[in-house]
């Protein structure tokens, strides 16, 4: 059963005529990126719509961009405003611009998370990869593929007993 047979089959989503390939071919040009290949089953299968699924097909492409530039944004807030840094930045610049700047060139040299449900991400072009929660610099694995997220996220079915760990760079080392 693929994941989108099992959100519809829960009766609790509307799932729409899946992504056509040049549908997500547009998509990607647009937003430069590549959906992982399970996500981009995941969405050629069925798309998922309502509250928290991210609208593909939608007019609102600025909402997309808010939505993938959210991991970013969080962790720059976090380092504004709660004085989070990340060792593997080095030493702390003393001005806060600095800070900012120092932090918003290395976020853009880690893989691009991609919006899966409201918070939950799945890494671009890295298929296989568990689905992470990222609020900020609070980031927590939530399964370790699609169907596992389903299962944990939507109790769809039985989750996996032993946890896969993340392997993008930084994304993982806030796990």
């Amino acid at each position: 059963m693929t994941a989108a047979d099992m959100l519809s089959a829960s009766g609790r989503f509307r799932i729409a005529t899946g992504l056509t390939e040049d549908e997500i071919a547009a998509t990607e040009a647009e937003f430069g990126f590549r959906f992982a290949d399970d996500h981009r089953a995941f969405l050629a299968g069925g798309l998922p719509t309502g509250r928290g699924w991210p609208d593909w097909r939608g007019p609102d492409r600025e909402a997309l961009r808010t939505l993938l530039a959210e991991p970013v944004e969080g962790v720059l807030f976090d380092v504004a405003e709660n004085d989070f840094w990340y060792e593997g930045w080095g030493p702390r610049p003393t001005s806060a611009g600095a800070a900012l700047a120092t932090a918003r060139g290395y976020l853009m040299t880690v893989p691009r998370m991609i919006p899966l449900y409201a918070h939950r991400f799945l890494p671009a072009a890295t298929t296989g990869h568990p689905v992470l929660s990222i609020y900020q610099t609070d980031v927590v694995q939530y399964g370790n593929d699609i169907s596992d997220w389903l299962n944990r996220e939507f109790a769809l079915g039985s989750p996996a007993a032993v946890a896969k760990r993340p392997t993008v760079p930084f994304w993982r080392d806030l796990v």
